[in-house]
This record gives C-alpha cells, sequence and structure tokens, in this order.
C-alpha cells in the first residue's frame, strides 16, 4: 500500500531548476516539446520573490577558459616604416590581452583541459619576431618612399550576459495540474546536469589556484645582459622560426640542501658558477632537435654586462666560460653564448643542485650504464660519489645528481666525459618520457610540476606554466631518432689548463645551427634536387637592400661596409639597390628574399658576389631582397671562399662526438683509476 507523504498535503517548495541556476537548460527541450506534440503541459509553478526575480545572473564559473590561446586570430601588423625601408613584420602587442572567451566544448573536456593548461593571457605567437621599428634606408642619389603602416588590432569581443525569465504559476499554488507525471528520467538528467555544472566550477576555482600557485613557484631574471644587436631569424616561407634554449646548471651554496649536496661549505658565501651549459635548437619545423654543450672551462670573452639587480657594470673580459654567471646572472651567459656562437637565444633555464634531485625524484629512475665498476672518490676529496657496477643502472634523486657531476671516473676525468655522460642521462629521460611510463600516474605529474617550477629560473619570457607547457608541447613533437646531443669541438690551449674552441670544426657546428640544420645530416638527405630558378627582374630594375651586420661587442663593428658592399652591386649593374644606414649584428651573410617570389633573383645576386647557396634565406615576411654583410665578411669586395677541398657541411663534425637520441647501447667508459 502506497504511503502518504510525511509533509502532509500543503504547498511544496520548488525544486530550483538549471534556469534558476544560471545553466542551459537546452538539454531538455527536445523532450518538452514531445511532451507539448502530445497534449501534455508543463504545470505552472509558483513565482519566485522580488527580490529573486531582480536579482543578476550569477556568474559564470570561474577559471575554465581564460582568454584565448596565443595564435588564435591574433593580429600580425608590419613594422612601422620610415623613409621606405621594409623588413620583417613585427608583431605588435596582442589585441587579444584583455579579451574574455568562454569554452563551449562539454563539461568533462572542460574540467581535463583545466588540469592540464589553466588559460592565460595571451602569449606571443612561436615564431613571431620581437617588434622593432626599421630605420631608413638611404640611396647615395635620395631617399625611398614610404610602403606601409600597422594596421588596427581586432577590437575585443564583448560577452553578453543573458538572464532568465522566472516560470510563473496563476494559481500559485505550487501544486501539479492535472495530467502525467513528469518524467523521472528527465529529473534525473536534470539533475545530474546541475550537480556536474556544481562540481566543475568548484574544481576551476582549485585549479585556477594551483595554476597561480605554480606561476608563484618560478623565479625570473632578465635574458641578455649585454648590448650585443644580435636580432632573431626572420620566419622562414612557411612562417616558422626556430627555437633556441639555453640550459644551465648553477653550483650555488646558497641553502644547506645545497651545500649538503655539493659539498665546500666555504663557498657558500661566493656567487654561483654556470658549471653545465647546453644549448638546445629546435628546428624551425620542428622535426629535429640538436643540442651542443660547452665545457665549463672554455676560454671565452665575456662581454660587458649590466647587474639588472644592483646596476653594477662588469666590463669586457676573457676567462672561462662558467664565471659569465657571476657577471650580473645568467642574462650576461646568454650574452656570451650570442656572442661566441652567434646564435639568437630565445629563452634560457637554470637549476642547482637541490633542484636536480627533487626533479630527478619527480620523474623517477631513469636508465644509465656503465662499462666497468666505478666509485667517484679518491683519497684527496675528489669525486662526486657515484659507486654503481657495470651495467644498466636506474637512477634518481641524489644519485641522478651524482651521475650529472661525475668527472672524476669517467672516460679523461675532465669536463669533456662529463658532458657524455649529461647527454646519455638526457637521452635516456627523454626516450622515457616519450614512452608514457613517467606520466600516467596524476599524483606523480602533480609532484614533477611542484619539483620543476620550484627548481628553476626562467627568464621573463618563459616565467609561466601556461609557456612552459607550450615549450614542452614544441619539444614533445620532435622524434626521439632526430634528436642530437653533441659537445662543442674543442682543444687544449697552450700549458694544456683549460680549452678553447677548435678552430674550424666549432665554427662549422655553430653555424649549422645559426642555418637551422640538423646536426644528423639527415636534413640535405630529404631534400631532392631541383631545378635551378631563373631571375624574374632585370637587375637595374632589381630592389636590393645592402645593410652592415658586422656590429659585434667584442670585435665592434666595420665602419662603412654597406656602402663598399653597394659600390661593388652597381659596379656589377644592381644600379636599383640601396643602402639601410641602420647597424645589425650577424655571423653570417645573407641574402633574404620574399618566399613567394625572388629566389631566381636571389640565386643570381649570390652567384655575382661569390656567395654560397647557404646564404640564401627565403622569408614569410620579406618584401625584397635584403642583403646583410655579416662578421664573416669584414673586409674587401670578394666574398672569402673557403679551401678548396672543403665543402659545405651538412653535419656535425666528428669531434663533436655526437649522440643519437634512440642510441639505448651507450655507455659510459670508466677510467682504471675510478674502478673496484
Amino acid at each position: 500500500m502506497r504511503q502518504s507523504s510525511v509533509r502532509g498535503n500543503g504547498p511544496r517548495r520548488r525544486r530550483p531548476d538549471a534556469k534558476d541556476l544560471g545553466w542551459d537548460d537546452s538539454l531538455y527541450e527536445d523532450e518538452e516539446n514531445a511532451e507539448a506534440a502530445a497534449g501534455r503541459t508543463r504545470p505552472a509553478e509558483k513565482p519566485r520573490s522580488a527580490a529573486d526575480a531582480g536579482a543578476p545572473a550569477a556568474p559564470a564559473a570561474p577559471g575554465i577558459t581564460g582568454t584565448p590561446v596565443a595564435g588564435t586570430g591574433q593580429a600580425v601588423t608590419p613594422p612601422v616604416i620610415t623613409g621606405g625601408v621594409t623588413g620583417p613584420a613585427t608583431a605588435t602587442k596582442d589585441a587579444a590581452d584583455s579579451k574574455d572567451s568562454t569554452d563551449s566544448t562539454d563539461s568533462t573536456d572542460s574540467t581535463v583541459k583545466l588540469a592540464a593548461v589553466p588559460a592565460e593571457g595571451s602569449a606571443p605567437q612561436a615564431g613571431t619576431a620581437a617588434p622593432r621599428t626599421a630605420t631608413p634606408r638611404t640611396a647615395p642619389t635620395g631617399t625611398a618612399t614610404p610602403d606601409g603602416s600597422p594596421p588596427d588590432g581586432p577590437a575585443p569581443e564583448d560577452a553578453a550576459n543573458t538572464a532568465d525569465a522566472p516560470d510563473t504559476d496563476p494559481a500559485g499554488k505550487g501544486t501539479r495540474r492535472a495530467g502525467k507525471p513528469r518524467s523521472k528520467t528527465r529529473r534525473v538528467l536534470r539533475w545530474s546536469a546541475i550537480t556536474l555544472a556544481i562540481l566543475i566550477a568548484g574544481t576551476a576555482g582549485a585549479a585556477y589556484w594551483y595554476y597561480e600557485h605554480l606561476n608563484s613557484n618560478l623565479r625570473k631574471d632578465a635574458l641578455d645582459l649585454g648590448s650585443g644587436g644580435l636580432e632573431k631569424p626572420a620566419p622562414n616561407a612557411f612562417g616558422q622560426t626556430p627555437l633556441n634554449i639555453l640550459l644551465l646548471g648553477s653550483d650555488g651554496r646558497n641553502s644547506e640542501k645545497n651545500i649538503e649536496l655539493g659539498g665546500a661549505r666555504q663557498d657558500a658565501d661566493r656567487k654561483p658558477l654556470a658549471d653545465v651549459q647546453m644549448l638546445v635548437h629546435v628546428s624551425a619545423d620542428r622535426s629535429n632537435m640538436s643540442v651542443i654543450s660547452i665545457p665549463r672551462d672554455t676560454r671565452v670573452t665575456i662581454p660587458k654586462c649590466t647587474d639588472p639587480d644592483d646596476g653594477k657594470v662588469y666590463p669586457q673580459t676573457t676567462a672561462a666560460i662558467n664565471t659569465s654567471l657571476q657577471h650580473g646572472g645568467p642574462g650576461c651567459t646568454v650574452a656570451t653564448w650570442k656572442e661566441l656562437t652567434g646564435i639568437y637565444i630565445d629563452h634560457f633555464m637554470m637549476v642547482d643542485f637541490a633542484g636536480v634531485v627533487d626533479m630527478a625524484d619527480a620523474i623517477g629512475g631513469v636508465p644509465v650504464c656503465v662499462d666497468k665498476n666505478v666509485y667517484s672518490h679518491d683519497k684527496k676529496g675528489h669525486g662526486s660519489g657515484l659507486k654503481l657496477t657495470a651495467g644498466t643502472h636506474s637512477v634518481k634523486g641524489v644519485q641522478a645528481l651524482q651521475w650529472l657531476r661525475t668527472r672524476y671516473g669517467f672516460e679523461d676525468n675532465t669536463d669533456i666525459g662529463r658532458a657524455k655522460a649529461q647527454h646519455m642521462y638526457m637521452n635516456s629521460m627523454v626516450r622515457e618520457l616519450k614512452a608514457g611510463t613517467k606520466l600516467t600516474d596524476p599524483m606523480k605529474l602533480r609532484d614533477l610540476a611542484e619539483a620543476a617550477t620550484k627548481a628553476l629560473t626562467v627568464d621573463e619570457g618563459l616565467g609561466s606554466v601556461k609557456k612552459l607547457y607550450d615549450l614542452g608541447g614544441d619539444l614533445q613533437r620532435v622524434p626521439t631518432e632526430r634528436i642530437t646531443m653533441v659537445t662543442m669541438p674543442w682543444q687544449y690551449a697552450a700549458g694544456g689548463e683549460y680549452v678553447v674552441p677548435k678552430p674550424g670544426d666549432a665554427e662549422q657546428t655553430f653555424s649549422l645551427l645559426r642555418n637551422d640544420t640538423g646536426l644528423d645530416g639527415r636534413d640535405t638527405k630529404k631534400k631532392k634536387p631541383a631545378p635551378e630558378p631563373q631571375p624574374t627582374t632585370a637587375k637595374d630594375k632589381l630592389d636590393v637592400i645592402v645593410q652592415n651586420g658586422t656590429n659585434s661587442t667584442v670585435r665592434g663593428p666595420v665602419s662603412g661596409r654597406a656602402n663598399v658592399i653597394y659600390n661593388r652591386l652597381v659596379g656589377l649593374g644592381y644600379t636599383g639597390a640601396s643602402t639601410d644606414s641602420s647597424l645589425t649584428t650577424q655571423a653570417d651573410t645573407t641574402i633574404t628574399y620574399p618566399a613567394k617570389e625572388g629566389s631566381g633573383d636571389a640565386l643570381a645576386l649570390a652567384k655575382a658576389l661569390g656567395l654560397p647557396k647557404s646564404a640564401l634565406k627565403a622569408s614569410s615576411t620579406a618584401t625584397h631582397l635584403r642583403l646583410v654583410v655579416g662578421n664573416d665578411w669584414r673586409k674587401g669586395t670578394s666574398f672569402p671562399k673557403p679551401p678548396d677541398d672543403k665543402k659545405e657541411a651538412d653535419k656535425a663534425p666528428e669531434s663533436a662526438d655526437a649522440l643519437n637520441g634512440e642510441d639505448k647501447k651507450a655507455c659510459m667508459k670508466v677510467n682504471p683509476s675510478y674502478t673496484f
């Protein structure tokens, strides 16, 4: 027998529906329409109070999507032009910085996306040149004409909020009208949706808080403390640019944990040294990655740097490259690399002893191999303390730090052997992460996020979790078999106390990276020979701009180089040429031309000047031919020819000791003096 309600027969309080809570009720419109067609009507409901009717709609759940992700609809404007100079387009400040957007994906996807990458203000699109203003080009016969101005950026979208009108019941009794009771299935669906929406709102708020927490963990510093004028490369024919990140390992003893791990308590007050330095080069098309290490005691020119914290000026000097960190911070090490290699550096990431241990623990065991038993320790106190038996071992935490720091015990007990051990660890770690074995446990992922953000010091341009996540996406696209690790070709200086870049081989390696060529030699093999394009414009009508790129913080610029080469071009019949009076910094002489046209004209110009084909650079933003006279052509009117027996390099030289990312058989050679 059916029991009566314990609440009696009086009016019942109406349960709030999805519309009352500000959520979309369209899930149930089809069912309601079906009921109406069958002659059934929804019962009238008791009206809400005046206070309820006049209250504003509840705000949407916070933090689900945020502002738009970079690369979706951002305006890219050409540079401000004076005197007719045009060049690579520059990105204006995104108009979308202040634009809000709402995610229209389903609730489950929104929750997953939020936990992985909470939305943030839009960032510069990958591969977009840094903003700059072109300077006037001047021809000896007159001034060129302006040819463009930046368009206005898109206006932010306006968000529209609509309030749902309350349902009313003329009778005001709140009881159901005669007819078939409301579908039970419909009520279940309605309340399931409302409950899920509330859970998403709560999760979104918590995830947003955690995202801000991770951002606050990151330490930030200036990217470049030098005064060099090296500019970011123009996008290639497909609008892509390479990515260069400098990885630094600091030996600072600025905490008890770092002293415990690194020893040498007497160095607690000493400024840290950058004992580990690696440049990660990711190709413009993200098809390959090259990593080059420089031994810490390499003797280089450290340019003048100014400490951003106290304003102290460190004059230019010649010293071991690891001391550059003491000249104002990681920004001076970046400036030193740019001066040495001629490679533009987009970002840096720095970690100390404690950070390495925390990240290694969070990542988990990484397999490494030694060919003999090794114990990195001697009677004089030398060594990292690493102790392993012959074969493969999984190292993490303190043991991983020991592996990465070991000199005494590997090969010739120098930084050269240590760099190779670091390359083996990195390759193995990448293989483990790509296999997904370390990224399936949500708790481990959280631990890794905590460890990484607490351990890292980064430049301002990389100073958020969103930007780090995007960087990880770029690295993830590179296949493991196209990752190449090398050590800068080197030789001992007189006396053998330090090393210097090996003449020829070191520059060959740097040049490959400047020209975005993979160090594994596979880039040239994949290219099919094509017929040479023919010029389409008469020489005397060709618009060629000549610019002096010999600026250097170490050697200084060569005055008048643009005019010298301009006169040479006029003598060759290129009477439509002109000069750009601005001074820039570039290692190699290049000819940049429009990607969709001009390749034949650029090739003809290169042949006339004796430039190699590698000097030709197609660009999606170029509007004319631009000849930049680099530091490889600082004198004369004829481009220096390489020796007859030397072909244009297509891979790293043997002296770079390359290691491929898929080499799972690599094993460190143990020095006989440190075995047991």
